[in-house]
């Protein structure tokens, strides 16, 4: 009985062996991915209109003229109504023009008032992204990214546009090290625009497991052990040499930004491509930069971007 048990059932158990062994193999290199995953994410602003100085026309009223609006206005007129005799009907046309005058100039003054405080959602907005796929021997840039973490004013437009500036030199400096690249812009409607920086913004994010290192809109929160990687780095604990001795193969820095009016990236298929579209995102000035966020993975210098995570996670990139 025994005997006819197991021979029954030992023809299916290597094919159950490997199916096991499979799944074994595929969870452990799925934990060794995850464990890859740390970020640092840089940036803030929204899709409104960029803060500016606004004092509003003057609706008051002169002593001397009557109605500030110019022309001939409808409260100046006004008390004449019903005065003049025969010149009734002639006083009567002027009310309509001082109306339609008044009218005009009302309108008038409310479009320059709209233009002054905001755009609508008719206004032209460009998105735009640089990806950069640098060898892990970068990691003198890695740590430039964390104190600019660290020190970046992204509270304020001026602010923003310096953190872009300095975040495009960064990488702008270190074209030895440049692997990988993409760039790509497009224009679109403000609440089309939105969605899209919106949808391109997760897409990045979701690919770490954990933002070790981030500073948005000024609030800057890093994990504990991070905040003694930094020390250690500020102390200046850890020399170049050690850096360039980490674990990964590739670090990936990530720009994305939301512009009012137009941007075109050329698209980034060598070298040169990718300099022009760094020079061109960190020209950007702070009237027209609305949102940034910088995104690098990985932060944590203990952790590794191997070539079969760059296929999977950015097969966008070209290699140039």
């Amino acid at each position: 009985m025994h005997k006819k048990l197991l021979s029954t059932i030992k023809p299916l158990l290597k094919p159950l062996f490997a199916i096991a062994l499979v799944l074994l193999l595929s969870l452990g290199q799925a934990d060794n991915a995850m464990a890859a995953r740390s970020g640092g994410r840089i940036g803030g602003g929204s899709f409104s209109s960029p803060s500016r100085t606004y004092s509003s026309p003057s609706t008051g009223y002169s002593t001397n003229r009557g109605y500030s609006g110019g022309g001939i206005g409808f409260p100046f007129l006004l008390p004449f109504f019903g005065f003049g005799g025969g010149f009734g009907g002639l006083f009567t046309i002027l009310i309509f023009i001082g109306i339609a005058n008044f009218l005009v100039n009302s309108l008038r003054r409310s479009g320059e008032e709209s233009n002054e405080l905001g755009y609508t959602n008719e206004s032209n907005i460009s998105v735009g992204r640089v990806q950069v796929g640098l060898l892990s021997n970068a990691r003198s840039l890695q740590i430039e990214l964390d104190r600019l973490a660290e020190s970046a004013d992204t509270g304020s437009a001026i602010g923003r546009a310096q953190l872009l500036q300095e975040a495009s030199l960064t990488l702008l400096r270190h074209p030895e090290y440049w692997v990988y690249a993409g760039a790509e812009s497009q224009q679109a409607r403000l609440e089309a625009a939105e969605a899209k920086f919106n949808q391109m913004l997760l897409a990045e994010r979701s690919k770490f497991t954990e933002e070790t290192l981030s500073n948005v809109n000024n609030q800057l929160r890093q994990t504990p052990a991070n905040k003694s990687l930094l020390a250690q780095q500020n102390g200046e604990l850890v020399n170049q040499t050690d850096l360039s001795q980490g674990p990964g193969e590739y670090i990936v820095v990530t720009i994305l930004v939301g512009v009012q009016g137009t941007l075109q990236l050329p698209a980034a298929n060598n070298s040169e491509d990718l300099r022009q579209a760094l020079r061109q995102i960190g020209g950007i000035s702070s009237d027209r930069l609305l949102t940034v966020e910088i995104l690098w993975t990985p932060q944590d210098s203990n952790d590794t971007l191997t070539s079969d995570d760059m296929l999977t996670g950015y097969p966008n990139l070209k290699l140039i």
